[in-house]
């Protein structure tokens, strides 16, 4: 007797469930979008501005998600060569993405994406008095530092080059200015850290850098004595996602990609 009268219900039912399914539902035979989750390697320098595009590219891209890991671009560009499961690398330099172009890992050229500057930070209450980039070199000033092949650390070091030839330097600036080294770190939101933390008197670090921090002073690198630093990104060959890597990459170079990165004191790249 039960399934007689459960019988009729159930045609009931179905039928309402037929008349309900608009065009737009999945029971009227529309596409699904694809979940697609896009594991994005970048420098620690773009951290902050990362966080941004991730929620405005989620928005603009429906089935999209971008799973962002920050680290020196030295170590990420180890990582990709070593099989870490990356489909984008997003480097403070040109030098990581084109190693992995020259090793095949990577598919197509690399993109040039922003342009940043280096600046020279202070714990707020600057208790070394640094008043000029000059003063890095005093005697028994603590300079928190990149270990060598960190992008911010090559940067660093051309720039020392470029103004130890300038008279007020001098030719040992840079000597001395490495025997003031007290620290190395692995990236550069390391330097920022332990510079706010006062646990060094400067450090030379990307003025996006600088301007994320609300914790450190700035003392500028007047721009004839700067050094521009080139972000270059590139998709990882072995990634599963190529199509939505390289429209990631696109969008990043785009209008909307690039007002985010202006808004967070990035340059467009030079070159």
């Amino acid at each position: 007797m039960r399934v007689r009268l459960a019988l009729p219900s159930l045609l009931v039912a179905l039928l309402v469930a037929a008349c309900s399914a608009g065009p737009g539902s999945p029971s009227a035979g529309s596409p699904s979008v694809a979940k697609i989750e896009l594991q994005v390697y970048a420098a620690a320098s773009l951290k902050a501005v990362l966080d941004q595009v991730k929620t405005a590219y989620e928005a603009a891209t429906p089935g999209i998600t971008l799973t962002i890991s920050t680290d020196s671009s030295t170590a990420l560009e180890t990582k990709i060569e070593q099989g870490a499961p990356a489909d984008v690398l997003l480097s403070a330099d040109t030098k990581n993405p084109q190693m992995l172009v020259d090793k095949g890992l990577a598919s197509g050229p690399v993109v040039d994406f922003a342009g940043n500057l280096l600046t020279v930070i202070v714990p707020s209450a600057n208790p070394a008095g640094i008043a000029a980039p000059v003063d890095l070199a005093r005697p028994g000033v603590k300079v928190i530092a990149c270990s060598d092949g960190v992008p911010i650390q090559t940067y660093t070091a051309q720039w020392l080059a470029k103004v130890s030839a300038l008279p007020a330097y001098g030719t040992d600036f840079a000597a001395r200015y490495n025997a003031n080294v007290v620290s190395r770190e692995d990236n550069v939101g390391s330097i920022v850290a332990k510079v706010a933390l006062g646990e060094g008197d400067a450090g030379v670090v990307y003025v996006t850098d600088a301007k994320a921090s609300g914790e450190v002073r700035t003392i500028d690198i007047p721009i004839d004595q700067n050094v521009p630093a080139t972000y270059g990104g590139a998709v990882v060959r072995s990634s599963a996602h190529e199509g939505a890597a390289r429209a990631f990459l696109a969008w990043l170079t785009g209008p909307n990609g690039e007002a985010i990165l202006a808004s967070f004191g990035f340059v467009p790249p030079s070159g």
